[in-house]
């Protein structure tokens, strides 16, 4: 299914839809599809698979632990675009990649793109690759049906808003605040104001999902009332694998419980 084939299901069911981020590879690339099936069965509609990077400049420290956990096992880009095709035929739900723009520099646009169409990826997210650097890119992606998603964030002012929005494809990511990811207890009237302010310049003319920090199903309710169309959670989900590391049965029955209550949030 594509990207833009479910946010229309969202539309349609009056709810915001729920993506889910769990890095490949973490606690290993066996496991990380049968993560993935916990977190759809729970209620999650999009899987994004984090492509672990050593640098990472938007990450906070239980997603950099996830990724050191993935590296250290020896997890490829090859491991995850095989594993990302098993998730897209054995679940049927879009899968969007996140990676640093080096990654895929390193394997080379062209072959990096040609293995995401082959797995049946809907969208790529590189925090690091601005849209005014992304013209051959976003180009080469498009030909292969892949969307390109940018980031915007509380401060991106409205002359480059609109530059990200007329670049960006799937949907747009919505930073939810400054900082880096992970769980918050509370987000700011800034955080909500900001919100409002980018879901009301965008005008539907794009998908719009917020991400950062949201752990908590009165996070997701509280975003969803502002109008996105998308809540993207990471950071709680990897906890859970973190927390559960010698208990694999235990560590999928949380990742589905939580999934089913963040899931059971995101209606209108």
């Amino acid at each position: 299914m594509k990207i833009s084939e479910k946010f229309k299901e969202g539309k349609e069911q009056k709810r915001s839809l729920l993506i889910g981020f769990i890095t490949a590879g973490d606690p290993s690339i066996e496991l990380t599809p049968k993560l993935a099936k916990a977190l759809v069965e729970g209620g999650v509609d999009v899987i994004e698979l984090g492509i672990p990077f050593s640098d990472p400049i938007a990450d906070g420290p239980t997603i950099q632990s996830s990724s050191m956990r993935s590296l250290s096992n020896g997890t490829t880009t090859k491991d995850i675009l095989d594993i990302s095709k098993k998730i897209v035929e054995e679940l049927g739900v879009p899968v969007v990649l996140l990676t640093y723009y080096n990654t895929i520099m390193k394997m080379g646009i062209e072959e990096f793109l040609q293995g995401a169409e082959k797995a049946g990826i809907s969208g790529i997210v590189s925090p690091d690759l601005p849209p005014e650097e992304a013209v051959e890119y976003v180009r080469l992606a498009k030909s292969k049906s892949i969307n390109t998603i940018f980031l915007a964030s509380p401060a991106t002012n409205d002359m480059r808003l609109d530059r990200i929005i007329d670049s960006t494809s799937g949907f747009l990511y919505m930073v939810s605040l400054f900082g880096v990811t992970g769980t918050r207890d509370l987000f700011t009237e800034y955080s909500s104001q900001a919100t409002k302010r980018i879901v009301e310049k965008v005008n539907g003319r794009v998908p719009v999902a917020v991400g950062f920090g949201i752990s908590r199903p009165e996070h997701v309710s509280s975003f969803t009332k502002l109008g996105v169309d998308g809540v993207i959670v990471g950071s709680a989900f990897i906890k859970i694998i973190e927390d559960n590391l010698s208990n694999t049965d235990l560590m999928i029955n949380k990742l589905n419980n939580l999934a089913k209550e963040l899931s059971q949030a995101t209606s209108n």
